[in-house]
């Protein structure tokens, strides 16, 4: 397998707050080999990174991504594609761990097919006024399978999601909205300053809540209601012994905001 180009995916740490920048520009940020497996690596760095508390994922140049580059990554995918050592699986269906932190989108311009399943393995999506959405893939003679036959019926309804997945019409940002796929859209200059803002926010919090709150609500979503009511005696324990979880009480008790550090 080739090694990924540096070139591929940008990384910038701002306080707590994670920057993941596709970086394919000229080819509209399409995904060809290297840009899946460097944006494993990045999802596996800001896992590994205990100074990293969310991440915004976004796309340098006009557009989100143009979706999957078949001709470059179509053989490794059909061989079945491994997230390289270190990474993570951004869309958690395809092969490999998953981060445990919020991961945020901001998309712009085309957001097609992987694009749209990057979305739904998020946990809060934003988009530009003039963003596209297309799941195109029954036009290429193959189907989604980064997620969206798993999660979009989820977030928007049976017959809302077969309306898009069967025919692989285009839809807009009000379409997207309406579906559930993305919660706010916004003027194209307020995208990234947005999506900024809310991790920044989330980021303040305390992160093993945070990541406790984002675990119980997956377990939820992908094993039952029941096994994760069943979880949670052991997860609140764990978490009102944390120091954290002190420092909630003191901040409370001294009527300011409480200083966490995820321990």
């Amino acid at each position: 397998m080739n090694q990924p180009s540096p070139s591929r995916v940008t990384r910038e740490r701002h306080g707590h707050v994670l920057m993941i920048g596709l970086d394919r520009v000229a080819k509209r940020n399409a995904f060809d080999l290297d840009l899946l497996n460097e944006l494993s690596l990045a999802y596996g760095e800001f896992e590994a990174d205990s100074e990293s508390r969310v991440a915004v994922v976004f796309g340098h140049g006009e557009h989100f991504t143009a979706g999957l580059d078949l001709v470059s990554a179509g053989a490794a995918l059909a061989e079945g594609w491994q997230a390289p050592p270190g990474g993570c699986d951004p869309w958690g269906v395809l092969a490999g761990p998953r981060v445990s932190k919020p991961v945020i989108v901001a998309a712009q311009g085309y957001c097609l097919t992987v694009g749209i399943e990057l979305m739904l393995a998020a946990d809060i999506n934003l988009c530009a006024s003039n963003t596209r959405f297309a799941q195109k893939e029954v036009q290429r003679g193959i189907f989604p399978f980064g997620g969206a036959t798993l999660r979009l019926h989820q977030v928007a309804g049976w017959g809302n999601a077969m309306r898009w997945l069967l025919t692989g019409d285009e839809f807009d940002a009000h379409d997207a909205l309406h579906l559930g796929l993305v919660q706010e859209v916004m003027a194209s200059e307020d995208l990234l300053p947005r999506a900024i803002e809310l991790a920044e926010r989330i980021a303040r919090q305390a992160p093993l809540g945070v990541q406790a709150t984002l675990m119980s609500a997956r377990q939820a979503r992908y094993e039952g209601e029941m096994a994760a009511a069943q979880a949670l005696p052991a997860q609140v324990k764990k978490l009102l012994n944390s120091e954290d979880a002190k420092e909630g009480v003191r901040s409370m008790i001294e009527k300011r905001p409480g200083v966490f550090k995820g321990v």
